[in-house]
């Protein structure tokens, strides 16, 4: 396992970090299941655990929290909140209001005083970032988190609450979590310059882009990953961009192969070797999982491997733009762009 510092923090942390959404019903797994998960990860290095408030309704953090019961100082221990806990309108989003209340209920259900890292789920357009910063440098100082971050920010918005943080006084975020893999490279244009920039650490989620890059999607053979699933259009192959994708998967395996690597080690070793990138989540449900994708902690690939890529999807390009969780509010809503 590699060991690499937190952005500006100088907290090290593994190069792969375990992402425990997979942890309750979403994924189907026990307590028992979550804990041997734990187990395996933490013996093969891994130091870092996410989790967020919604994953399965709370059920992730409090499996997250039995898992971890008495080796929590050993773990640099993450989590979210923003998106909707139920129906009440005001139990989401990033308003003081929200934030030092929802802490206090992951607090509970993790079992622990505080947190390490406490990051904002999605960008939350109605609350300002001085409300929002205010509100999380408060907790930073009443000790109950350690450091915040942002996840799926778009780069613009970025950029925005750095300048708030130093206008205002106020602590910063110091992490970013994107989705990022060699299928959806978009951010290597915006997000990752600006987290670069900044010094922000960099958390990517999905670099197996939700199991395309596991494997078990080929050519000719039916797909059953646990995401299609729930998640069927985005595995529909008549659809113009999954079409893409799986063309896309096949010339990546044929690279795999000449280099004697999985197609897991292949999707984990592209998104560590950028050097923007501080830690790539996995999300295993089960122990096998986790060993395939353990198998690619100390994965480096060779300058031809990582041009080969190149020449299948281009850096930059997204294959499924609209699959991105940071587009701009007006581009998905027509009334925010008309008068």
């Amino acid at each position: 396992m590699q060991y690499r510092t937190l952005g500006r923090t100088g907290v090290q942390v593994s190069s792969l970090a375990l992402g425990a959404m997979n942890f309750g019903k979403i994924g189907r797994t026990t307590q028992d299941e979550a804990t041997a998960v734990v187990d395996a990860a933490l013996e093969g290095g891994i130091n870092l655990i996410d989790t967020a408030d919604m994953y399965s309704g709370g059920e992730s953090e409090e499996m997250v929290g039995k898992a971890i019961a008495g080796r929590r100082d050993d773990i640099v221990l993450a989590t979210k909140a923003g998106m909707p806990m139920g129906d009440e309108r005001n139990h989401q989003g990033s308003s003081r209001r929200w934030l030092v209340t929802e802490l206090d209920n992951s607090l509970r259900r993790l079992g622990v005083d505080h947190v390490d890292l406490y990051q904002i789920h999605r960008w939350d357009p109605s609350t300002s970032d001085e409300e929002t910063l205010s509100a999380l440098t408060d907790l930073q100082r009443a000790g109950k988190i350690r450091y915040f971050g942002s996840s799926n920010f778009p780069a613009y918005r970025l950029v925005q609450a750095q300048w708030a943080a130093r206008e205002n006084h106020l602590s910063r975020y110091v992490t970013e979590q994107p989705s990022y893999s060699i299928l959806q490279r978009g951010i290597e244009s915006h997000v990752l310059p600006v987290s670069e920039q900044y010094g922000l650490g960099v958390l990517v989620w999905s670099p197996l882009a939700s199991g395309w890059l596991s494997g078990a999607v080929r050519e000719g053979q039916e797909i059953t990953t646990s995401r299609s699933a729930f998640m069927p259009q985005r595995f529909d192959t008549a659809i113009p961009s999954n079409r893409a994708k799986l063309d896309a998967v096949e010339q990546l395996a044929e690279v795999a192969d000449e280099a004697g690597l999985t197609m897991i080690q292949l999707a984990l070793g592209f998104v560590t070797a950028h050097p923007a990138v501080t830690s790539a989540l996995i999300g295993p449900r089960t122990l096998d999982h986790l060993h395939s994708q353990l198998a690619a902690a100390d994965t480096v690939l060779s300058a031809d491997v990582l041009d080969a890529i190149d020449a299948i999807v281009a850096p930059g390009t997204d294959l499924a733009p609209h699959e991105k969780n940071d587009t701009p509010p007006a581009l998905l809503d027509p009334s925010l762009r008309r008068r």
